[in-house]
């Protein structure tokens, strides 16, 4: 559960939601070839238990109480890196300013694979 504040008063918003967002947000950002796992932990859950979901998207909240995403994400074969994860920390950062209003965060664009 993340709670954001703003001048109306406070916001609770589910990590599923967002995590639903983001993901749906960047699978649909151009040159992205899906999401990768995290952690070597989290490879080995996805492929033992693939109901279990996707776990290349962190949220947690940084000290200054703001939304801090971090992807990891792969990338198609000849397409600029630096573009795609400037496109895709952009298209993020406005759908979830977008989806909770005044919104604060940061996004972190980790390119772990290139896919042919």
């Amino acid at each position: 559960m993340i709670k954001l504040e703003n001048y109306i008063g406070n916001i609770f918003i589910t990590d599923h939601y967002l995590r639903e967002l983001v993901e749906y947000t960047v699978c649909n950002c151009f040159g992205v070839a899906g999401i990768c796992p995290a952690t070597p932990l989290d490879s080995l859950i996805s492929r033992i238990f693939p109901q279990y979901g996707k776990r290349g998207i962190i949220l947690y909240m940084d000290n200054r109480n703001r939304l801090v995403i971090e992807l990891h994400i792969s990338v198609a074969y000849g397409i600029n890196i630096s573009t795609v994860a400037k496109s895709v920390a952009h298209k993020v950062k406005f759908a979830v300013s977008q989806s909770v209003r005044n919104a604060e965060c940061r996004i972190n664009v980790f390119v772990d694979d290139i896919k042919s």
